[in-house]
């Protein structure tokens, strides 16, 4: 099978600061990232981060904004 074109296998990895990234399944995942959502075809993992990614910024930019509107 190759990994290359439409037969690779993704991952969707996040991090601490709950950014995501759109990963080869055939690559080891780097150091502060860990897997989430489904394994497959690039659409799949697409459709999953537009689903759930729905604020890009940082966590640590989020938070830090919600405690200066308290």
């Amino acid at each position: 099978m190759s990994i290359h074109g439409d037969e690779a296998d993704y991952v969707v990895l996040i991090n601490g600061e709950e950014q995501y990234s759109l990963w080869s399944a055939h690559r080891d995942i780097p150091g502060g990232w860990k897997q989430v959502g489904p394994r497959g075809s690039k659409e799949a993992c697409q459709a999953y981060l537009k689903e759930v990614w729905t604020d890009m910024r940082p966590k640590s930019l989020r938070d830090a904004l919600a405690r200066n509107d308290r």
